[in-house]
């Protein structure tokens, strides 16, 4: 029988050990996403880049032809990484481009988490490239969306088939965070998570407001 630590497991996330890759978060993307509303997948994209932005997280912001065709990246998400460079490609799959593939190799670290439009091409690509190269992937799925739910749901479907590891935005936050004794980062947790953490932020806010609550106390 296995003995138990208190130590967690290696398949969790940290700060340290992964690359965020923000692919195409563009308004010409966007206005085609029928697999969530807009409102929420703008949400979800910023939570999850504040959070990688204030963990330090090595992250990567990508667009495609977004003078020509899709726009700029949401706002919300640059606001987050001030003055990092947009990685601009012609092609759909990320993981062809040899800028986006260079800065992969730069940081060199063998986990990468996706979030991004559409799901069924923008990250699919990038997902199932890289997991042949042997890296570790991860798709924040909540921050992805596709031109319907069934576009969406086969596309998830596929990427875990090939070993991917779906989580969610809030789940990217708090596996950061991953201790509220951590002090150094307790405020910018919590302050990510009353600006984008929908209900879970009104529940903070509620708590600190009536009661002066906080976790791990």
């Amino acid at each position: 029988m296995p003995t138990a630590k208190a130590a967690p497991g290696k398949l969790l996330l940290t700060p340290q050990d992964h690359t965020l890759i923000m692919i195409d978060f563009q308004s010409q993307m966007a206005f085609a996403t029928k697999s969530i509303d807009a409102v929420q997948l703008r949400n979800n994209a910023a939570l999850v880049a504040h959070a990688a932005a204030g963990f330090g997280a090595s992250t990567i912001l990508t667009t495609v032809a977004e003078k020509s065709f899709s726009g700029p990246m949401f706002e919300e998400i640059g606001r987050a990484f001030p003055g990092q460079k947009m990685l601009d490609r012609t092609s759909m799959n990320t993981w062809e481009d040899a800028a986006v593939i260079a800065r992969v190799n730069e940081i060199g670290k063998g986990r990468v988490v996706l979030a991004g439009l559409w799901t069924s091409v923008c990250i699919v690509g990038p997902a199932l490239s890289a997991i042949d190269q042997g890296f570790e992937v991860y798709v924040i799925a909540d921050a992805c969306g596709d031109v319907s739910d069934e576009a969406h749901q086969r596309a998830m479907e596929r990427m875990i088939q090939a070993g991917a590891r779906p989580m969610t935005s809030l789940q990217y936050l708090l596996e950061l965070q991953r201790d509220w004794a951590r002090t150094a980062t307790y405020d910018l947790t919590t302050g990510i998570a009353k600006n984008f953490g929908g209900a879970y932020g009104l529940g903070i806010i509620y708590a600190k407001t009536m009661f002066g609550a906080q976790e791990g106390h």
